[in-house]
């Protein structure tokens, strides 16, 4: 592997390609080694041959994106846990992406962490405030095939009890812009999400509290509204994680 790698260096200084010989000496290996490792590499598409030179092939492509995206997952989460200190609460940003609720990023503080996913996000759309807030912001059409993929059921006592119950919630969200949501995913826990604006992916901000701080909800959202537009930027450049 250490090989491997001496040579993707070699390969990595020489933008428009370099040969056989030429990588082996700069990558201090023996030639025959050089033309293995080669081979593999070309084989599993880290490298390709063009007019007589290796460069990166698309697989190489990939894992530079790959480290491109941990990076602005790790500015997005440092992002939220900014937000989640001055709140005192625990952030969320997330988005519906390919028929699927996917939360991108969460931060939050020790006292406040973020909540934990012991029942799928994406399969529970409809029981946690995250999820009414997509689900609210997507077409009648799109809305429909979800929920036939995902059917209304109880996750806690607390949760929405049919597909009515919900369709009547998500109405109560358009007009609000605002889903609140009192133990409806986790026992103990109070959740709102606030709809935000990044090209045409629906997507959310969202905030949760213990619920003895249920009386904090409201004023939190409020304060996450306004803090919101500050952090659009980052937002929307990690709608592409």
């Amino acid at each position: 592997m250490q090989r491997a790698l001496r040579l993707l260096e070699a390969v990595g200084a020489h933008p428009e390609g370099a040969p056989a010989k030429q990588l082996a000496r700069e990558a201090g290996l023996p030639l025959p080694t050089t033309y293995h490792l080669l081979r593999t590499l070309s084989h599993e598409g880290y490298l390709c041959r063009r007019n007589g030179v290796f460069v990166f092939g698309a697989a190489a492509d990939s894992l530079g994106r790959a480290g491109e995206q941990r990076h602005r997952r790790q500015e997005l989460s440092g992002a939220l846990s900014v937000l989640g200190k001055r709140l005192n609460a625990a952030v969320y940003f997330a988005v519906y992406r390919e028929g699927e609720v996917e939360v991108v990023a969460a931060g939050g503080t020790p006292e406040r962490p973020p909540v934990e996913q012991w029942v799928d996000f994406r399969s529970t759309a409809h029981a946690h405030a995250i999820g009414q807030c997509l689900l609210a912001q997507l077409d009648a059409a799109t809305r429909k095939e979800h929920l036939s993929r995902y059917p209304v059921q109880s996750i806690t006592p607390f949760s929405v009890r049919s597909k009515d119950d919900l369709l009547h919630r998500l109405d109560t969200v358009r007009r609000g812009q605002v889903a609140y949501e009192e133990q409806e995913y986790a026992l103990g826990t109070v959740c709102s999400a606030i709809p935000v604006q990044v090209g045409s992916v629906a997507a959310a901000l969202a905030v949760s509290l213990p619920v003895e701080e249920l009386h904090r909800l409201r004023s939190v959202t409020a304060r996450l509204r306004k803090m919101a537009e500050a952090t659009l930027t980052t937002l929307a450049f990690s709608i592409s994680i």
